[in-house]
């Protein structure tokens, strides 16, 4: 599998492939080095944006201030840091999810 995720200073990037405008909001594995994931907003006034940093958030437990997106913001392919999060957690987060 490729890895969609890289370590950063205090964090982890994670490489999205958002899919907005879905019938819920879902993990649904790994596509091109990229998680994809289902957004149930859609992609207007960054509200798919807004729905994907609540998801991860909840998903990853951890505040949504630690969620932030670095790149893409316009792009269905986006680059996340989540702050305060290590790559063991978010190894232990996909072998829980079956990532």
């Amino acid at each position: 599998m490729d890895e969609f995720y890289t370590e950063k200073g205090n964090g982890v990037i994670i490489k999205i492939k958002a899919v907005p405008n879905s019938s819920k909001n879902q993990f649904c594995g790994v596509m091109d080095s990229a998680l994809k994931v289902k957004i149930k907003a859609p992609a207007v006034d960054n509200k798919a944006n807004e729905e994907l940093i609540k998801f991860l958030s909840k998903s990853l437990k951890v505040p949504k201030s630690c969620v932030s997106i670095d790149s893409g913001n316009t792009s269905k392919v986006k680059i996340v840091y989540i702050e305060n999060y290590t790559i063991e957690q978010i190894k232990s987060f996909c072998d829980s999810m079956s990532i």
